[in-house]
């Protein structure tokens, strides 16, 4: 199965917290983009990791031609066309940022927002990553959303993730008619960042043939605060291991999202998660972002490759 997103990357400040520097990556089979990779750092505004650092909010990139960004040869040869940049914040310090690398071609149907509020204060289209999909492109820019309206509004409104797993079925997606004709089917919202009364909220929309990873999964803590259970999970070819693992609670600092909840860092693994076997599912890799609310973890959201 083909994946709408080609190259996952983290981002950490250094030991002086004045650069960033290479945490962990997934690259597949792009090895020499990986290598060109591993030994880069970035300064505060620089490059695209360091833009969305100083920015405070996610950044993304469609052209990478007499552009900042630093390794446009390295892309070119491996047929990476775009780059989106999140930052992780907790109050004003930055935790990591995570980009993701994408490539325009027709066999990848799917599409990235940053949606913001405006000075009406409804939701915009702010940066978008549309590849191949020109019309579904111009209609999302033209458009605006309440509080509470289509999934980037009811991101806003609950302040956490959204899960639709056939936006088709569901009147919650304003834009249904034209996914459909996108080919597009599955939408992930994110709330990302929230400061001096701006808010962004990122969407993820990909077709059933090049989903956005293996499989999608959002983790809540419980009433308590003791165990991580996962509200949702999606693939597109889901299995009775995959649902079993769903059902199994996670403890703070228990595996990868363990790790996660601890320490309010974004991890790269391997799915080395209690009581799952990932060769059983044809799953190799991990990336799981913390969504973090005025310093509290309200929820993880995990893609699986």
């Amino acid at each position: 199965m083909k994946t709408f997103i080609k190259v996952t990357e983290l981002w950490i400040p250094d030991k002086e917290r004045t650069q960033l520097e290479f945490g962990s990556g997934l690259y597949g089979s792009l090895l020499d983009f990986k290598a060109a990779s591993e030994q880069q750092r970035f300064a505060f505004n620089e490059g695209l990791p360091g833009k969305a650092w100083a920015q405070r909010q996610p950044v993304i990139l469609t052209e990478f031609e007499h552009s900042y960004f630093k390794r446009t040869a390295a892309a070119k040869q491996a047929g990476l066309t775009c780059g989106i940049a999140i930052p992780i914040f907790s109050g004003d310090f930055l935790m990591a940022v995570v980009m993701f690398l994408c490539g325009d071609d027709e066999e990848h149907a799917g599409a990235i927002e940053i949606w913001s509020n405006t000075a009406t204060n409804r939701l915009a289209v702010n940066e978008g990553y549309y590849g191949t999909l020109h019309h579904f492109e111009t209609f999302s820019r033209q458009m605006t959303l309440a509080k509470g309206e289509g999934i980037p509004g009811l991101v806003w409104q609950n302040k956490m993730p959204v899960l639709i797993e056939d936006m088709g079925q569901t009147e919650q997606f304003v834009r249904g008619l034209e996914a459909q004709q996108a080919g597009i089917t599955t939408c992930l919202g994110i709330p990302v960042s929230s400061y001096d009364n701006q808010v962004c909220m990122m969407t993820f929309l990909s077709a059933k043939a090049t989903p956005i990873a293996k499989r999608i999964q959002i983790w809540i803590p419980d009433a308590l605060g003791q165990q991580l259970i996962c509200q949702q999970g999606y693939s597109k070819n889901t299995n009775d291991l995959a649902q079993l693992f769903e059902t199994i609670p996670v403890t703070k600092g228990e595996g990868a999202l363990g790790r996660v909840w601890l320490t309010g860092m974004p991890v790269i693994s391997g799915c080395q998660v209690a009581h799952y076997k990932p060769e059983l599912d044809d799953l190799s890799a991990m990336l799981a972002i913390p969504v973090i609310d005025n310093g509290h973890l309200s929820a993880i959201v995990s893609f699986l490759f």
